[in-house]
């Protein structure tokens, strides 16, 4: 009886501490999913210090993710295991939470890795455009008829313009 009393507590630990870090990061996704529409924001506004500030929290979040999923893969096996082994898994209930809430909220966890994966493309392919869009400036006043004019007469031939003649 105090193997099995054993294998409980062990499995409601399991349990309890899988569903503890799916939930820390799903927060961790929510964070990272509102860095990412400030961050769109400051890509459309053109405000790059707080673009640069957005995706240096954009890379402590993305660390802490992969962090916490690497404590996360071995509780699955674990949670995997005794799912697939036949053992009653929902018999680790207890009042401070439900055992089968996990794929729950796994599913919400893989929704919200998806609307990431997208803001993130999103995000990218507008950078990207607006870097196009000041290149294309920055030709255009390479190539301005007016800026030509405040330069000197001679400036691109690489002639000499004085000529010393009493030598």
């Amino acid at each position: 009886m105090a193997s099995s009393a054993h294998e409980l507590s062990r499995r409601t630990a399991i349990l309890r501490r899988l569903r503890e870090l799916l939930i820390q990061q799903s927060d961790r996704f929510h964070s990272y999913i509102a860095s990412l529409e400030k961050q769109q924001t400051a890509i459309e506004s053109g405000n790059e210090e707080e673009l640069f500030a957005h995706i240096e929290l954009e890379e402590q979040i993305v660390t802490d993710i992969f962090s916490i999923q690497k404590v996360i893969d071995p509780l699955e096996i674990l949670y995997n295991a005794h799912v697939s082994s036949g053992n009653d898994i929902t018999s680790c209930r207890d009042v401070s939470f439900p055992a089968d809430d996990i794929p729950g909220i796994k599913a919400s966890l893989n929704d919200l890795k998806n609307q990431a994966v997208k803001r993130s493309a999103h995000n990218r392919d507008l950078l990207s455009m607006r870097m196009n869009s000041i290149r294309s400036e920055m030709i255009d006043l390479k190539n301005n008829a007016f800026a030509g004019a405040a330069r000197p007469r001679y400036y691109h031939s690489g002639v000499a313009s004085v000529v010393d003649i009493e030598g």
